[in-house]
């Protein structure tokens, strides 16, 4: 009798066990915790862009009160705030990179990736705008010498500082409404630079130079700021729509 048919068997494997000679057992990967894995990546992703608003936010809040108060204490803490600031957009650009390379994303999925790396990028800008008017803190006294440069300027502020939130939420609603308005609306900003700089044509006196160069500074920077603001905004409609024509937008 031939091993096989021996009597214990014991060296017959079964048929049909996936054990014998030449068979392989294959562990299979259930796609689905992957794929609930990337979404909540790309979830995450979209929060800590939120954060990272929130932060330049914060030290655009700081920057106004800089620019009304003149305190030195609180444009050295949006100083070194920025520093976190820079910190989050390497480390959020890292990630997308890396989300890129890993799961080549798609669709809206890939619109999502791309725009977080365009929308932290403008808020890494509004948050070096901002230190352009808290490092003025110094010359506070001599911003505030001019009454008509100096309101202009205040008024500047509190409109930038409302545009950007106004972006943030477009951002983190994913508002349609709020994003077209931002990239389409009126550019009060502009008239309010008109402004400005016709109000410094006519300064005059031995201090007119100095402060007609620290004002152009804070105002240009301001300005910018609702730029940036208005660039977010063109950035979360493409988010939504998907409509190619509306990146041409975001070149300025």
């Amino acid at each position: 009798m031939s091993p096989a048919g021996s009597a214990d068997g014991a060296s017959a494997p079964a048929e049909g066990n996936g054990n014998g000679p030449g068979q392989h057992h294959e562990a299979t990967t259930d796609p689905v915790p992957l794929r609930l894995q990337y979404s909540a990546e790309l979830e995450q992703l979209r929060l800590q862009t939120e954060v990272m608003g929130v932060r330049v936010d914060e030290n655009l809040e700081r920057t106004r009160q800089v620019l009304l108060t003149g305190s030195v204490p609180l444009a050295v803490q949006a100083i070194a705030a920025d520093d976190d600031i820079d910190a989050m957009n390497v480390s959020l650009t890292e990630r997308c990179y890396d989300i890129l390379a890993r799961e080549s994303p798609k669709a809206g999925d890939l619109r999502l990736v791309v725009s977080v790396i365009r929308v932290i990028a403008e808020l890494e800008r509004v948050g070096d705008l901002s230190l352009r008017v808290a490092k003025l803190a110094p010359d506070h006294a001599l911003l505030r010498s001019s009454e008509r440069t100096f309101d202009i300027l205040c008024v500047m502020a509190d409109e930038a500082v409302e545009l950007f939130r106004a972006a943030l939420r477009a951002w983190g609603d994913e508002d349609l409404v709020l994003a077209i308005e931002l990239a389409s609306g009126p550019r009060s900003m502009d008239l309010y630079y008109e402004q400005l700089t016709e109000a410094l044509l006519r300064l005059s006196g031995p201090d007119a130079v100095p402060i007609a160069l620290r004002t152009l500074i804070a105002g240009r920077a301001l300005e910018r700021i609702a730029d940036h603001a208005s660039l977010i905004g063109t950035r979360v409609r493409y988010l939504v729509t998907g409509d190619p024509n509306h990146l041409a937008a975001e070149v300025r």
